[in-house]
C-alpha cells in the first residue's frame, strides 16, 4: 500500500452472518435470566423465607408462654414444630396451618381437614424440596425406623418412619427387631392390597393428582374405617424429583410415642429419652 492511500473499508456483514449475531446475544440474555432466576429460586427466597421462619417460631414460643393454651390451628398461623433428628439435631422448623403459597413461604404447613398431631388418622404436613428454605430436601434419605417429632404446646409426638414396600415381608424376623423399630410395626401384608392399610407403606413416589395419600387412611375412602379404629399416621409430602413438580415424594410415619411436656425438658432431652441423641 502507497503512503497516503486509505485502507480498504471492511465488508459489511451478511445477512446470515447478522442473525447468527442477533441469536448469539439472545442467548446470552436468556442464559443471564436463567441463570438470575435460578439463584433467586435457590438463594433469595431461601433468605426470605428464613427471616418469616425466624418471626414465626418468635411468635409461637411468646404465644406458648402465654397462659391460655391453644388447642388448634387459628388461620394460617404456626401452631406446632417439626423436628426429624436425621436430618441433623439442629434441625426445626414451624409448622403453619394451610399449604398454600403463603405458608409454604414460612415453612412446612399442615393439610387443613387432616388429624392434628397425635390424634387417630392422618396429620398431613407438605414442604419445600427446593427454595424457599427447602424443608423437605432430605426426605429421601429417611429410612424406616427414622423419628419424626412433633412439638405442640403441651406435649411432644413421635413418629417413626414406617416399612418400606420392599421390607414389609421379612420385617418381623429382620429390621422389626431392632430396639428402634420395636414399636414400628408394618400396617401392610405383603400381599399388594391386604387390609385397610395395604397401600400404606413408608415412603412412595405418586402423581400429584394422588391427594388421597392424605387420606385418613392412605388411598382409602374416608368411611374405610371409623375414627376410633384407625391408627395415628404423620405423611409429609413434597416434589419430586428435585427441581421438579412432576411427582410427589411421600413419607409415611407411625405415632409410637407422646411425651407431655414439663418445666426444665426440651427437645434435647427428648432426643436421649428415645435414643436419637446421636
Amino acid at each position: 500500500m502507497a503512503i497516503g492511500e486509505q485502507p480498504p473499508a471492511p465488508p459489511s456483514p451478511g445477512i446470515a452472518t447478522k442473525v447468527v449475531r442477533a441469536l448469539g446475544e439472545l442467548l446470552i440474555t436468556a442464559g443471564l435470566v436463567v441463570l438470575l432466576f435460578v439463584v433467586y429460586e435457590l438463594y433469595v427466597t431461601d433468605l426470605f423465607s428464613g427471616r418469616k421462619q425466624v418471626a414465626a417460631a418468635q411468635s409461637l414460643d411468646e404465644e406458648w408462654a402465654g397462659a391460655r393454651p391453644r388447642l388448634g390451628p387459628v388461620g394460617d398461623k404456626a401452631f406446632a414444630k417439626l423436628y426429624i433428628p436425621a436430618l441433623g439435631t439442629d434441625y426445626h422448623y414451624t409448622v403453619q396451618e394451610g399449604v398454600d403459597a403463603a405458608a409454604l413461604e414460612v415453612g412446612p404447613g399442615h393439610y387443613p381437614g387432616t388429624a392434628l398431631p397425635g390424634e387417630p388418622g392422618n396429620f398431613a404436613v407438605a414442604g419445600h424440596r427446593v427454595g424457599r428454605g427447602a424443608p423437605f430436601d432430605g426426605l429421601d434419605n429417611l429410612r424406616s425406623c427414622d423419628a419424626i417429632v412433633v412439638e405442640t404446646q403441651s406435649d411432644f409426638f413421635v413418629y417413626r418412619v414406617l416399612p418400606h414396600a420392599d421390607e414389609v415381608a421379612g420385617w418381623a424376623t429382620g429390621k422389626g427387631r431392632q430396639p428402634r423399630c420395636s414399636h414400628v410395626a408394618t400396617l401392610r401384608t405383603p400381599a399388594s392390597d391386604g387390609g385397610p392399610y395395604g397401600q400404606t407403606s413408608g415412603r412412595e413416589i405418586v402423581s400429584p393428582s394422588q391427594g388421597d395419600v392424605v387420606a385418613p387412611v392412605p388411598h382409602r375412602p374416608a368411611d374405610v374405617l371409623p375414627k376410633s379404629g384407625q391408627v395415628a399416621l404423620l405423611t409429609l409430602t413434597t416434589c419430586h424429583p428435585r427441581f421438579s413438580d412432576r411427582q410427589r415424594l411421600i413419607v409415611h410415619a407411625v405415632l409410637t410415642n407422646q411425651f407431655t411436656k414439663t418445666p426444665g425438658t426440651g427437645y434435647e432431652q427428648l432426643l436421649k429419652a428415645i435414643g436419637e441423641e446421636g
